[in-house]
Protein backbone atom coordinates (compact mmCIF):
# COMPACT_ATOMS: atom_id res chain seq x y z
CA UNK A 1 0.00 0.00 0.00
CA UNK A 2 1.34 3.18 -0.72
CA UNK A 3 2.14 5.90 1.92
CA UNK A 4 0.96 9.18 1.97
CA UNK A 5 3.32 12.06 1.00
CA UNK A 6 4.96 13.53 4.08
CA UNK A 7 3.47 17.14 4.28
CA UNK A 8 5.43 18.58 6.84
CA UNK A 9 8.91 16.82 4.99
CA UNK A 10 7.70 18.49 1.50
CA UNK A 11 6.97 22.11 3.28
CA UNK A 12 10.26 21.68 5.32
CA UNK A 13 11.65 21.21 1.42
CA UNK A 14 9.76 23.84 0.17
CA UNK A 15 11.39 26.07 2.21
CA UNK A 16 14.81 25.19 1.63
CA UNK A 17 14.48 24.40 -2.20
CA UNK A 18 15.57 27.03 -5.18
CA UNK A 19 12.48 28.48 -6.49
CA UNK A 20 13.51 26.71 -10.09
CA UNK A 21 13.92 22.85 -8.85
CA UNK A 22 9.60 22.11 -8.42
CA UNK A 23 10.18 18.97 -10.43
CA UNK A 24 13.04 17.42 -8.63
CA UNK A 25 10.87 18.21 -5.43
CA UNK A 26 7.86 16.34 -6.63
CA UNK A 27 10.55 13.62 -7.90
CA UNK A 28 11.46 13.29 -4.10
CA UNK A 29 8.16 13.47 -2.70
CA UNK A 30 6.77 10.49 -4.88
CA UNK A 31 9.92 8.79 -3.85
CA UNK A 32 8.87 8.12 -0.52
CA UNK A 33 5.87 6.36 -1.56
CA UNK A 34 7.76 4.76 -4.76
CA UNK A 35 6.63 6.43 -7.06
CA UNK A 36 9.29 6.62 -10.62
CA UNK A 37 9.85 7.87 -13.69
CA UNK A 38 8.02 10.89 -12.75
CA UNK A 39 7.50 13.80 -15.22
CA UNK A 40 6.09 17.18 -14.36
CA UNK A 41 4.06 18.93 -17.39
CA UNK A 42 2.88 22.39 -17.32
CA UNK A 43 0.00 23.60 -19.99
CA UNK A 44 0.90 26.48 -22.70
CA UNK A 45 -1.10 29.39 -23.36
CA UNK A 46 -3.15 28.16 -25.61
CA UNK A 47 -4.39 24.85 -23.28
CA UNK A 48 -3.48 22.81 -26.11
CA UNK A 49 -0.30 20.97 -25.05
CA UNK A 50 1.60 19.61 -22.25
CA UNK A 51 5.40 20.69 -22.08
CA UNK A 52 7.36 18.34 -19.67
CA UNK A 53 9.82 20.39 -17.29
CA UNK A 54 13.44 19.42 -17.25
CA UNK A 55 14.65 17.67 -13.77
CA UNK A 56 17.73 16.13 -13.05
CA UNK A 57 16.48 12.85 -12.47
CA UNK A 58 16.96 9.85 -15.46
CA UNK A 59 14.16 8.80 -17.36
CA UNK A 60 13.62 5.69 -19.56
CA UNK A 61 12.28 7.45 -22.38
CA UNK A 62 12.99 11.04 -22.84
CA UNK A 63 9.69 13.05 -22.15
CA UNK A 64 7.80 14.73 -24.75
CA UNK A 65 5.50 17.42 -24.82
CA UNK A 66 1.51 15.56 -24.91
CA UNK A 67 -1.53 16.84 -27.04
CA UNK A 68 -4.23 17.86 -24.29
CA UNK A 69 -6.90 16.88 -27.34
CA UNK A 70 -5.32 13.42 -28.35
CA UNK A 71 -3.46 11.81 -25.02
CA UNK A 72 -4.27 10.16 -21.73
CA UNK A 73 -2.22 13.24 -19.93
CA UNK A 74 -4.38 15.37 -21.72
CA UNK A 75 -7.67 13.55 -20.80
CA UNK A 76 -5.94 13.79 -17.00
CA UNK A 77 -6.14 17.37 -17.69
CA UNK A 78 -9.48 18.36 -19.13
CA UNK A 79 -11.45 15.51 -16.99
CA UNK A 80 -9.36 16.92 -13.77
CA UNK A 81 -8.93 13.43 -12.48
CA UNK A 82 -6.73 10.61 -12.53
CA UNK A 83 -5.89 8.42 -15.48
CA UNK A 84 -4.04 5.40 -15.48
CA UNK A 85 -2.26 2.72 -18.06
CA UNK A 86 -1.50 -1.26 -16.71
CA UNK A 87 1.87 -1.73 -17.42
CA UNK A 88 3.71 -5.26 -17.09
CA UNK A 89 4.60 -5.07 -13.46
CA UNK A 90 3.17 -1.49 -12.60
CA UNK A 91 1.06 1.43 -13.39
CA UNK A 92 1.51 4.44 -15.15
CA UNK A 93 -0.70 7.56 -13.25
CA UNK A 94 -1.48 10.69 -15.08
CA UNK A 95 -2.93 13.13 -12.44
CA UNK A 96 -3.88 17.09 -12.66
CA UNK A 97 -1.84 19.98 -11.37
CA UNK A 98 -3.69 22.13 -9.74
CA UNK A 99 -3.62 25.58 -8.47
CA UNK A 100 -6.29 25.70 -6.49
CA UNK A 101 -9.57 24.34 -8.86
CA UNK A 102 -7.57 25.47 -11.73
CA UNK A 103 -5.24 23.13 -14.04
CA UNK A 104 -1.78 24.27 -15.09
CA UNK A 105 -0.35 20.67 -16.18
CA UNK A 106 -0.15 17.76 -15.70
CA UNK A 107 1.83 15.22 -12.96
CA UNK A 108 3.20 11.45 -14.28
CA UNK A 109 4.64 8.86 -12.29
CA UNK A 110 4.77 5.14 -12.23
CA UNK A 111 3.10 2.91 -9.26
CA UNK A 112 3.68 -0.23 -8.16
CA UNK A 113 -0.19 -0.76 -7.17
CA UNK A 114 -2.69 1.86 -8.33
CA UNK A 115 -5.32 1.30 -5.70
CA UNK A 116 -7.16 4.28 -4.72
CA UNK A 117 -5.47 4.88 -1.49
CA UNK A 118 -1.99 5.30 -3.84
CA UNK A 119 -4.18 7.79 -6.28
CA UNK A 120 -5.30 9.50 -3.73
CA UNK A 121 -1.81 10.24 -2.80
CA UNK A 122 -0.89 10.78 -6.44
CA UNK A 123 -3.76 13.39 -6.75
CA UNK A 124 -2.63 15.06 -3.59
CA UNK A 125 1.30 15.60 -4.78
CA UNK A 126 -0.50 16.72 -7.92
CA UNK A 127 -2.38 19.71 -5.98
CA UNK A 128 1.19 20.09 -3.70
CA UNK A 129 2.87 20.65 -7.34
CA UNK A 130 0.18 23.16 -8.23
CA UNK A 131 0.52 25.07 -4.98
CA UNK A 132 4.42 25.16 -5.28
CA UNK A 133 4.58 26.01 -8.90
CA UNK A 134 2.17 29.27 -8.24
CA UNK A 135 4.10 30.59 -5.32
CA UNK A 136 7.66 29.84 -6.66
CA UNK A 137 6.44 31.33 -10.19
CA UNK A 138 6.45 34.59 -8.29
CA UNK A 139 9.92 34.94 -8.20
CA UNK A 140 10.86 33.15 -11.32
CA UNK A 141 10.13 33.38 -14.82
CA UNK A 142 11.18 29.65 -15.91
CA UNK A 143 7.56 28.16 -15.66
CA UNK A 144 5.78 31.38 -17.73
CA UNK A 145 8.52 30.83 -20.07
CA UNK A 146 8.16 27.51 -20.43
CA UNK A 147 4.54 27.69 -21.09
CA UNK A 148 4.99 29.92 -24.08
CA UNK A 149 5.06 27.56 -27.14
CA UNK A 150 5.98 30.45 -29.31
CA UNK A 151 6.85 34.13 -29.70
CA UNK A 152 3.97 36.48 -27.44
CA UNK A 153 3.37 39.86 -28.09
CA UNK A 154 4.12 42.33 -25.37
CA UNK A 155 0.71 42.87 -25.42
CA UNK A 156 0.08 39.69 -24.86
CA UNK A 157 1.99 39.28 -22.25
CA UNK A 158 0.78 42.50 -20.47
CA UNK A 159 -3.30 40.92 -20.44
CA UNK A 160 -2.12 37.65 -19.18
CA UNK A 161 -0.89 38.99 -16.40
CA UNK A 162 -3.71 40.83 -15.40
CA UNK A 163 -5.57 37.39 -15.81
CA UNK A 164 -6.76 35.54 -12.78
CA UNK A 165 -6.79 31.69 -12.85
CA UNK A 166 -8.88 30.70 -15.90
CA UNK A 167 -10.48 28.35 -13.60
CA UNK A 168 -12.75 28.59 -10.04
CA UNK A 169 -14.58 25.39 -9.26
CA UNK A 170 -16.12 24.99 -6.06
CA UNK A 171 -19.59 24.13 -4.58
CA UNK A 172 -20.93 27.59 -4.64
CA UNK A 173 -19.93 28.55 -8.24
CA UNK A 174 -17.71 27.80 -10.98
CA UNK A 175 -15.78 30.39 -13.15
CA UNK A 176 -14.13 29.91 -16.54
CA UNK A 177 -12.57 32.11 -19.06
CA UNK A 178 -10.18 32.08 -22.22
CA UNK A 179 -8.43 34.27 -24.14
CA UNK A 180 -7.88 34.02 -28.08
CA UNK A 181 -5.33 34.60 -29.71
CA UNK A 182 -3.45 33.39 -26.88
CA UNK A 183 -0.09 34.84 -27.95
CA UNK A 184 -1.48 38.42 -29.29
CA UNK A 185 -4.26 39.06 -27.86
CA UNK A 186 -4.47 42.95 -26.65
CA UNK A 187 -7.64 44.17 -25.33
CA UNK A 188 -9.37 41.35 -24.05
CA UNK A 189 -9.78 41.01 -20.16
CA UNK A 190 -11.51 39.54 -17.51
CA UNK A 191 -11.18 39.43 -13.67
CA UNK A 192 -13.13 37.43 -10.80
CA UNK A 193 -13.37 37.72 -6.62
CA UNK A 194 -14.72 35.38 -4.44
CA UNK A 195 -16.13 37.70 -1.94
CA UNK A 196 -18.24 35.78 0.25
CA UNK A 197 -21.38 35.93 -0.63
CA UNK A 198 -20.75 37.83 -3.59
CA UNK A 199 -19.13 36.98 -6.65
CA UNK A 200 -17.45 39.96 -8.00
CA UNK A 201 -16.63 40.07 -12.20
CA UNK A 202 -15.73 42.16 -15.01
CA UNK A 203 -15.08 41.74 -18.36
CA UNK A 204 -13.81 44.60 -20.76
CA UNK A 205 -13.16 44.73 -24.52
CA UNK A 206 -10.64 47.57 -25.19
CA UNK A 207 -11.04 49.07 -28.32
CA UNK A 208 -7.97 48.72 -30.97
CA UNK A 209 -5.62 45.95 -30.76
CA UNK A 210 -2.21 46.19 -29.90
CA UNK A 211 -0.05 47.56 -27.28
CA UNK A 212 -2.27 50.93 -27.42
CA UNK A 213 -5.51 49.15 -25.98
CA UNK A 214 -3.13 46.98 -23.29
CA UNK A 215 -2.42 49.64 -22.21
CA UNK A 216 -5.84 51.14 -21.37
CA UNK A 217 -6.85 47.60 -20.45
CA UNK A 218 -4.58 47.58 -17.82
CA UNK A 219 -5.60 50.75 -16.46
CA UNK A 220 -9.38 49.73 -16.39
CA UNK A 221 -8.28 46.86 -14.55
CA UNK A 222 -6.34 48.64 -12.28
CA UNK A 223 -9.31 50.59 -11.18
CA UNK A 224 -11.72 48.13 -11.32
CA UNK A 225 -10.01 46.24 -8.97
CA UNK A 226 -9.23 49.21 -6.69
CA UNK A 227 -12.52 49.97 -6.21
CA UNK A 228 -13.86 46.52 -6.25
CA UNK A 229 -11.46 46.16 -2.81
CA UNK A 230 -12.58 49.23 -1.14
CA UNK A 231 -16.56 47.69 -1.11
CA UNK A 232 -17.40 50.38 -3.87
CA UNK A 233 -20.58 50.02 -5.49
CA UNK A 234 -21.05 49.16 -9.16
CA UNK A 235 -22.66 52.64 -9.97
CA UNK A 236 -19.46 54.17 -8.34
CA UNK A 237 -16.82 51.37 -9.89
CA UNK A 238 -18.82 52.29 -13.10
CA UNK A 239 -18.36 56.56 -12.73
CA UNK A 240 -14.57 55.77 -11.48
CA UNK A 241 -13.60 53.57 -14.48
CA UNK A 242 -15.47 56.24 -16.82
CA UNK A 243 -13.68 59.38 -15.64
CA UNK A 244 -10.32 57.97 -15.15
CA UNK A 245 -10.53 56.50 -18.74
CA UNK A 246 -11.67 59.99 -19.99
CA UNK A 247 -9.07 62.19 -18.02
CA UNK A 248 -5.92 59.49 -18.91
CA UNK A 249 -6.61 58.68 -22.58
CA UNK A 250 -8.81 62.04 -23.49
CA UNK A 251 -10.67 61.37 -27.02
CA UNK A 252 -8.25 58.42 -28.14
CA UNK A 253 -9.98 55.44 -26.30
CA UNK A 254 -12.77 53.78 -24.61
CA UNK A 255 -13.83 50.12 -23.11
CA UNK A 256 -17.12 48.32 -23.12
CA UNK A 257 -17.71 46.23 -20.67
CA UNK A 258 -19.57 44.10 -18.00
CA UNK A 259 -19.41 44.81 -14.48
CA UNK A 260 -21.71 42.23 -11.68
CA UNK A 261 -21.84 40.71 -8.69
CA UNK A 262 -23.58 37.94 -8.11
CA UNK A 263 -25.27 36.77 -4.55
CA UNK A 264 -24.30 33.69 -4.26
CA UNK A 265 -26.89 32.93 -1.49
CA UNK A 266 -29.92 34.73 -3.51
CA UNK A 267 -29.31 34.15 -7.13
CA UNK A 268 -29.77 37.65 -7.33
CA UNK A 269 -27.30 39.17 -10.11
CA UNK A 270 -26.70 43.01 -10.00
CA UNK A 271 -24.85 44.30 -13.12
CA UNK A 272 -24.12 47.45 -15.53
CA UNK A 273 -23.56 47.30 -18.80
CA UNK A 274 -21.12 49.40 -20.32
CA UNK A 275 -21.81 49.35 -24.32
CA UNK A 276 -21.26 45.66 -24.49
CA UNK A 277 -22.61 42.87 -25.90
CA UNK A 278 -25.45 41.56 -23.32
CA UNK A 279 -24.23 38.25 -21.86
CA UNK A 280 -26.29 34.83 -23.17
CA UNK A 281 -28.59 32.97 -19.71
CA UNK A 282 -28.10 29.14 -19.95
CA UNK A 283 -31.14 27.35 -18.51
CA UNK A 284 -31.91 23.75 -18.02
CA UNK A 285 -29.80 23.03 -20.76
CA UNK A 286 -30.39 26.26 -23.16
CA UNK A 287 -29.89 29.65 -24.09
CA UNK A 288 -33.21 31.07 -23.20
CA UNK A 289 -31.93 34.58 -24.22
CA UNK A 290 -29.88 37.71 -23.53
CA UNK A 291 -29.82 39.26 -20.40
CA UNK A 292 -31.13 42.66 -21.44
CA UNK A 293 -31.85 45.93 -19.88
CA UNK A 294 -30.66 49.35 -19.61
CA UNK A 295 -27.23 49.91 -21.34
CA UNK A 296 -24.75 52.38 -20.43
CA UNK A 297 -22.00 54.42 -22.38
CA UNK A 298 -18.35 52.63 -22.99
CA UNK A 299 -16.27 53.74 -20.11
CA UNK A 300 -14.19 56.79 -21.26
CA UNK A 301 -17.55 58.32 -22.67
CA UNK A 302 -20.03 57.80 -20.56
CA UNK A 303 -20.30 60.61 -18.15
CA UNK A 304 -23.68 59.85 -16.59
CA UNK A 305 -23.04 57.20 -14.21
CA UNK A 306 -26.24 54.07 -14.65
CA UNK A 307 -28.48 52.66 -11.96
CA UNK A 308 -27.46 49.42 -11.60
CA UNK A 309 -30.07 46.65 -13.03
CA UNK A 310 -30.71 43.25 -11.20
CA UNK A 311 -31.22 40.08 -12.18
CA UNK A 312 -32.73 36.80 -10.65
CA UNK A 313 -30.72 33.75 -11.33
CA UNK A 314 -32.13 30.21 -10.71
CA UNK A 315 -30.01 27.39 -9.63
CA UNK A 316 -28.40 25.25 -12.45
CA UNK A 317 -28.25 28.65 -14.27
CA UNK A 318 -24.95 30.21 -16.35
CA UNK A 319 -24.25 33.26 -17.54
CA UNK A 320 -22.27 33.72 -20.56
CA UNK A 321 -19.93 36.44 -21.59
CA UNK A 322 -18.45 37.35 -24.78
CA UNK A 323 -16.64 39.56 -27.00
CA UNK A 324 -17.65 40.27 -30.46
CA UNK A 325 -14.70 39.05 -31.66
CA UNK A 326 -16.32 35.62 -30.76
CA UNK A 327 -19.30 36.55 -32.93
CA UNK A 328 -17.97 38.63 -35.62
CA UNK A 329 -15.16 36.03 -36.68
CA UNK A 330 -15.14 35.47 -40.26
CA UNK A 331 -15.17 32.14 -41.39
CA UNK A 332 -13.06 31.49 -45.28
CA UNK A 333 -16.14 32.18 -47.18
CA UNK A 334 -16.86 35.01 -45.19
CA UNK A 335 -19.70 34.66 -43.23
CA UNK A 336 -19.80 35.53 -39.34
CA UNK A 337 -19.51 32.65 -36.85
CA UNK A 338 -22.22 34.76 -35.56
CA UNK A 339 -24.77 34.91 -32.14
CA UNK A 340 -27.14 32.27 -33.26
CA UNK A 341 -24.00 29.71 -33.76
CA UNK A 342 -22.54 30.74 -30.54
CA UNK A 343 -26.32 30.01 -28.57
CA UNK A 344 -26.80 26.44 -30.52
CA UNK A 345 -23.43 26.12 -29.74
CA UNK A 346 -22.88 26.41 -26.15
CA UNK A 347 -26.53 25.05 -25.60
CA UNK A 348 -26.29 21.81 -27.04
CA UNK A 349 -22.60 21.48 -24.48
CA UNK A 350 -24.83 22.87 -21.57
CA UNK A 351 -27.51 19.77 -22.31
CA UNK A 352 -24.95 16.79 -22.40
CA UNK A 353 -23.89 18.47 -18.63
CA UNK A 354 -20.26 19.20 -19.43
CA UNK A 355 -18.56 21.51 -17.09
CA UNK A 356 -18.00 25.21 -18.26
CA UNK A 357 -14.12 24.65 -18.56
CA UNK A 358 -14.69 22.42 -20.93
CA UNK A 359 -18.09 24.38 -22.53
CA UNK A 360 -15.43 27.43 -23.02
CA UNK A 361 -12.76 25.38 -24.45
CA UNK A 362 -14.89 23.79 -27.24
CA UNK A 363 -16.68 26.55 -27.78
CA UNK A 364 -13.46 29.01 -28.96
CA UNK A 365 -12.10 25.75 -30.59
CA UNK A 366 -15.11 26.08 -32.75
CA UNK A 367 -14.83 29.84 -33.42
CA UNK A 368 -10.65 29.43 -34.32
CA UNK A 369 -11.71 26.46 -36.54
CA UNK A 370 -14.21 28.67 -37.95
CA UNK A 371 -11.80 31.40 -39.15
CA UNK A 372 -9.13 28.87 -40.03
CA UNK A 373 -7.36 28.92 -37.31
CA UNK A 374 -6.25 32.64 -36.96
CA UNK A 375 -8.15 35.27 -35.63
CA UNK A 376 -7.83 38.73 -36.85
CA UNK A 377 -9.25 40.12 -33.51
CA UNK A 378 -9.36 39.20 -29.92
CA UNK A 379 -12.17 36.40 -28.80
CA UNK A 380 -12.64 35.65 -25.53
CA UNK A 381 -15.26 33.79 -23.31
CA UNK A 382 -16.44 33.72 -19.91
CA UNK A 383 -18.70 31.57 -18.46
CA UNK A 384 -20.11 31.60 -14.75
CA UNK A 385 -22.35 29.22 -13.24
CA UNK A 386 -24.49 29.28 -10.07
CA UNK A 387 -25.53 25.72 -8.82
CA UNK A 388 -27.39 27.14 -5.90
CA UNK A 389 -27.57 28.35 -2.35
CA UNK A 390 -25.44 25.99 -0.34
CA UNK A 391 -24.99 25.32 3.12
CA UNK A 392 -21.68 25.77 5.81
CA UNK A 393 -21.80 21.79 5.26
CA UNK A 394 -21.76 21.47 1.86
CA UNK A 395 -25.80 20.39 1.87
CA UNK A 396 -28.25 22.44 -0.21
CA UNK A 397 -29.28 25.60 2.36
Amino acid sequence: MSRPVSFSGFVRAMKAADAVDVADMVIAAAAEFGGTDVVVYLVDFEQQVLEPLPDRSSHAEVPRPEEVGTTIAGRAFLQRQAMTSERSHSTRVWVPILEGSDPTGVLALTVANAAEPALRTCEDLGVLAGYLIATQARITDLYTRHRRRKAMTLAASMQWDLLPPLTLTCPRVAVAGMLEPAYEVGGDCFDYALNSPHLDLAFMDSMGHGLGSALVAALAMGVYRHDRRQGRTLERIYADLDATIAEECGDEAFITGFIGRLDLTSGGFAWINAGHPPPLLVRHGRVIGAIEGARALPWGVGHSPPQASDTGLEPGDTLVFYTDGVVEARGRGGADFGADRLADLIGRHASDDLPVSLIVRLVVRAVLEHHGGRLHDDASLLMVSWPGPVGPTGADG
